[in-house]
Parts: structure tokens; sequence; C-alpha cells
């Protein structure tokens, strides 16, 4: 491959867009057993090449940190050994699942003779903008690759150094089982013209996905040229309801939001019916403060935790990815949901309660790509569903709508047989 030092920034990426469409059949038409034999051999190579992927990242951290990148950024940037673990038993798991392409659904006879049913195909090749997370270059790859996809990646440049020696495994991966090195390509220069010259590339890409924060993917939608599955940020809610588990309802909401803060599924309002929030309440403060979680409350809820720093409009509608929690106190179930639907994004919402009608309605009226009962949103995860990985939450309704896996990849194709039948 042509490195970006040699050539223009728009030449760099047609060259690498012409590389990918050109991959893409190859891909498309591998069977599973060699798209398995690359992941596994790519999970391998991450393995054995721990040591180089870790110092890879220290460069990157020390210049987070002397650039001053957020704390939430520089715990996604982090790649600790669990994390490079994580990596490679995620492509493991991506080799363990269900080949979808080919698949044949919906066969059925039509009074003109014809047996008409649906075959599930890749989309063809896939672009993805991310930022600060260098274990979205192995998840992207994976599933790009598994999905029968070609795909080119483009990594924040706080990552550079690790995206890169990623990308060196993958390749070793890709080599080891015969499949055009083309088929996975991270973009190598930090250059933000090559982001535009991606997302305009409508001959060679078929779909862009951006994964990072606000903003990324507002500029993205606005700017593409081709077709943009969106991710916006995570302003997940707890409605804790009035015939709540104490115990459950503290530890519930505890997790969703210490567990990281740093994720899309981590908790920023707690919605609290006002007939129990005395109940709940102070213990669940005390435990939020034990974890050095500031806490910003409505008027209502001040008159149960009075020390709390009052909450203003802002706080409703941000996204903290950091230890802060904003608190309303709500007069019923209805108001919880107008709140979530007046400023919520559309990600993870859940109700903790123990009246399965109130469970049942919440799901039903809740409009968000995850909607979880008695469940910490921060299981809002592509691995924690069982897709392996993923590429990132689509808050959108087309094509694809939450976590984004193997079968959020590729899209399906009518197949018509027939014996010798005319019209």
């Amino acid at each position: 491959m042509n490195k970006a030092t040699d050539l223009s920034v728009k030449e760099y990426m047609h060259t690498l867009g012409v590389q990918a469409r050109e991959a893409s059949q190859l891909v498309a038409d591998a069977d599973g057993q060699t798209k398995n034999k690359a992941l596994n051999a790519i999970a391998e190579a991450i393995q054995d090449s721990s040591a180089s992927l870790t110092d890879a990242n220290k460069q990157d951290m020390q210049a987070g940190n002397e650039t001053g990148l957020a704390a939430a950024l520089l715990d996604r940037l982090e790649l600790t050994p669990a994390r490079i673990e994580g990596m490679a038993n995620g492509l493991r798991q991506v080799a363990t699942l269900p080949d979808p392409i080919g698949e044949i659904s919906d066969m059925k006879f039509q009074p003109s003779g014809l047996q008409i049913g649906r075959m599930r195909v890749p989309i063809g090749v896939i672009g993805i903008i991310y930022e600060s997370r260098p274990n979205v270059t192995a998840d992207a790859a994976a599933l790009c690759l598994k999905s029968g996809n070609a795909t080119v990646l483009r990594g924040g440049s706080e990552a550079i150094n690790s995206n890169i020696a990623i990308a060196d495994c993958i390749k070793h991966g890709l080599s080891v089982a015969g499949l055009p090195e083309e088929s996975v390509q991270f973009v190598e220069t930090t250059d933000r013209a090559a982001v535009i010259e991606l997302i305009q590339m409508q001959d060679f890409i078929d779909v862009v996905i951006p994964r990072g924060g606000k903003g990324l993917v507002k500029r993205i939608s606005e700017d593409a040229r081709v077709p943009v599955i969106k991710h916006l940020e995570g302003l997940c809610h707890i409605y804790i309801d009035e015939f709540a588990d104490k115990e459950m309802a503290e530890n519930v909401a505890l997790n969703s939001k210490t567990y990281r803060y740093g994720i899309c599924g981590a908790m920023e309002t707690l919605l609290v019916n006002e007939a129990v929030a005395a109940d709940v309440l102070p213990g669940l403060n005390k435990k939020l403060i034990d974890k050095g979680v500031e806490v910003r409350a409505c008027k209502k809820t001040r008159s149960v935790l009075p020390d709390a720093t009052a909450a203003t409009e802002e706080d409703w509608v941000t996204e903290y990815l950091a230890p802060v929690l904003s608190i309303r106190t709500v007069d019923s179930m209805q108001q919880a949901m107008d709140h979530i639907k007046k400023y919520g994004s559309g990600h993870t919402d859940a109700i903790i309660t123990g009246n399965l009608d109130r469970a049942r309605q919440f799901t039903r009226q809740v409009d968000s790509s995850s909607v979880m009962v008695n469940a910490a949103t921060c299981f809002a995860d592509g691995f924690e569903y069982g897709l392996g990985a993923e590429i990132g939450i689509s808050t959108d309704r087309l094509h694809v709508r939450g976590p984004v896996g193997v079968e959020g990849l590729t899209t399906q194709k009518y197949i018509v047989y027939g014996e010798g039948t005319t019209r």
C-alpha cells in the first residue's frame, strides 16, 4: 500500500478506495472457514504483540497527557493488558458466530409459480471514523470481515501509534488466511482532509459509520455524500419506579453510573418517583459520594439531598462522560417518560420496577435503541448482547438500530426461482 507520506491526501485516499473496492469482491466471496481463520490469526497476532502494542499506546498516552486530553478520553485511549486480551477475545468470539452471508430466508411460492426469498449479502465497503478507543480498530475489522465487507478505518489522531500497531496485526492475520491485506485498511495520515475525502468517495465507499462525540457525528452527517449510520451521544436515563426494590435500585443505579464513566452506556440522569425518593436517595447518594461522583439535583431532590448542587437546564442535556450525575424527582412514570422523550438521545434507558405492567408500558412507550428493565444501562454493548463486538450503537432507525454487529453490516437481496416461468 502507498504510504500517506508519499502522496497528496486526495491521491492517498483515492488509492485506498480503489484497493478497498477491489478487495471487497474477494472478501465477499470468502467462505466462513477462511474468514474465521483470519480472525483467529489476528487475535493470536494481537496477543503475541502485546508488548509492542503497549509501547505504542504509551506514546499516545504521553502525548494525550501533554496536550491536556480529557480524563474520559484518556480512559478510552488506554490499552491495558486486560483490554488487549479483550480485543483478542472479541475477535475469537466473532469467529464463533454464525456466518450470515448467503443465508436465505422467507422463501415462499407465489401464485405465478415463482419461489421468492431473500439472501443476506455484504454491504460492500464500509468507512469507519472513530475517536480515542484503539480497540475499535480490532472490533471494526472483525465485524466487517465476518460480514464479508472490506473496510477503510480512520481512527483519531490521539491514538495513531496504537492504531497502526493494531493494523499491522490485522494485516498479518489476513495474510495468514490468504485474504488480501487491502480488505482492512487503516488511514495512516492524521490530516483531517482525509476524513472529508473518505466520506465523499461515492465510487468506493458504500456507507460511513462515525463513532465518537456528538460534534464528530454532526460534522460527518452534514458533509458526507455517502449514507451514514449515526451513533449519537449516550444520554442514558434510569427511572426508579415506586414499585422498585430499594436494594436493587441502588445497586443498578450505582453500577450504571460508576462501572465506567467514559462509555456511552453510562447513566447520566437518574429519575426517581417521589413516593420512594426519601427511601432510595440518601443511601444511593452516600455510595455515589464514596465513589467521587458529584450530584446535581432538582429542587424536589434537594429537599431530600440538601447538600447536592442545584441542577440547571443544561444538566438535563449533558452527556458528562465523567463522575457527575443529574437527579430529578418526578411525580409519575409518565413524567419520567416525558423527561426522557424531551431530553434523551434515543440510546439506552431503563426502568427499575417490580410491577410487570409498568415494565411493559415503559418498554412500549420509551423510544430508544435499547430499553431495559431492572438492568444496568452499561450493558448496552455489542459484546454483552452476544454480537461478539460492535462498531457502534446506532440511534438511527434505518437501516440498523442499537449495537451494530455482524448482521447490522449486511443487507438483503431478493432471489427468485422459476421453472421457465413467464409472465
